[in-house]
């Protein structure tokens, strides 16, 4: 009877751990307007795995919930790459950020600086 009262204790300590499925991370992306904030957080959200992607325009910090068994940061990171806008450790090519709208050039300083004002 001992051994099934450890067995039962083991699986439901495995199964607690098993479940957390919920890695959260935050990383930078280079964007500066509302139209940069839908394209990121819907680049994220195609991403399989990614739960939750909210990025901040003021900030420029985007937080994850995304499920690591399913996909990873890199993953993400790239597939925000490939619609225009830079994180911390992948860059957009020129074509993909040559994609986006005027005025989310982001790494044009004047238009940097029209979106101080908003």
């Amino acid at each position: 009877m001992k051994k099934i009262g450890v067995l039962l204790v083991m699986l439901i300590s495995m199964s607690a751990f098993s479940q957390d499925k919920n890695a959260r991370a935050t990383i930078e992306v280079d964007g500066v307007c509302n139209m940069c904030k839908e394209r990121i957080e819907k680049a994220c959200i195609k991403t399989k795995g990614v739960k939750s992607a909210v990025w901040n325009v003021s900030t420029h910090e985007l937080n994850l919930i995304y499920d690591a068994r399913k996909t990873d940061l890199n993953t993400i990171e790239n597939n925000i790459a490939a619609v225009g806008h830079d994180t911390e450790n992948v860059i957009a090519t020129d074509e993909a950020y040559n994609s986006v709208h005027n005025c989310c050039r982001y790494r044009d300083e004047s238009v940097v600086d029209d979106h101080k004002d908003d």
